[in-house]
């Protein structure tokens, strides 16, 4: 992968550019967007440091890998638009509803294509990947690919069936989490803590737990039960937590994101 080219620059496209460019080593230079709204194109790209396209064909032109980052009902008509200037090239679709088999009966036969499922912790470098195992880019490339993700975030793979599942985890979750860190936040400045103080330390909470479950890989519930002493304030907490059904209250908002 030379030059990486988004097609949609909103916030997906400028998440991921502004990841690579700051932890993935990728140079701004290199990296090239477009978007029909050509004002706020060029905004965000200044504040990036990329090269914005007047349109979809002279990005193609000049790049090898293109990411699709633009709506999904807007994907048929991009790709239909590009048509034989895709032949060859490395395509990376993170929109949501695609899957390979859809868009390999769109591109030119000799486009390759990689379905992947970002989030926006992307343009932190503590983003997660979702790839699709389907794909027929050369192993030394999409290994590539992954190496640039991994230096961004954290790759899975998961067959393509589990896709639209894991996005509702890892896509939708930071609006989930964001949800918890807010209302824990409130919580803290009902009790008299200022509210900067309080969204720091909702924060750090949230960060440090999950932190140290991806290092020692131990069960959630084990963590839990490690902070809740019997008889103790947390353990008061939580049974407040259960009684209020915050455990159905995920789950039903997984479901609803793939009804």
């Amino acid at each position: 992968m030379e030059r990486l080219g988004f097609i949609g620059f909103g916030n997906m496209g400028s998440a991921l550019a502004a990841g690579f460019v700051k932890y993935g080593g990728f140079k701004a230079a290199d990296i090239y967007a477009f978007a029909p709204d050509q004002h706020k194109l060029a905004a965000n790209c200044k504040v990036a440091g990329i090269n914005p396209c007047p349109s979809p064909d002279e990005l193609v032109q000049k790049c090898d890998t293109i990411f699709l980052a633009c709506k999904p009902y807007q994907i048929e008509g991009v790709i239909g638009q590009l048509g034989d200037l895709l032949d060859g090239k490395s395509i990376v679709s993170v929109a949501a509803g695609w899957d390979f088999n859809g868009l390999k009966a769109l591109v030119p036969e000799n486009a390759k294509v990689q379905c992947v499922m970002p989030n926006t912790p992307v343009s932190v470098g503590k983003g997660i990947f979702l790839m699709a195992e389907s794909n027929d880019w050369e192993k030394e490339e999409r290994q590539a690919l992954t190496d640039l993700f991994n230096k961004t975030g954290k790759t899975v793979v998961l067959a393509d069936r589990l896709i639209d599942a894991g996005t509702a985890v890892s896509g939708c979750g930071p609006a989930f989490f964001d949800m918890v860190m807010e209302a824990m936040a409130d919580g803290a400045v009902k009790n008299g803590i200022p509210r900067p103080q309080a969204y720091e330390l909702a924060s750090a909470a949230m960060a440090g737990c999950a932190a140290l479950q991806l290092e020692t890989g131990l069960h959630p519930g084990q963590l839990k039960d490690a902070v809740c002493s019997p008889g103790g304030t947390t353990i008061k907490g939580v049974a407040s937590l259960e009684e209020s059904g915050i455990r159905s209250a995920f789950i039903k908002a997984v479901d609803a994101v793939l009804k």
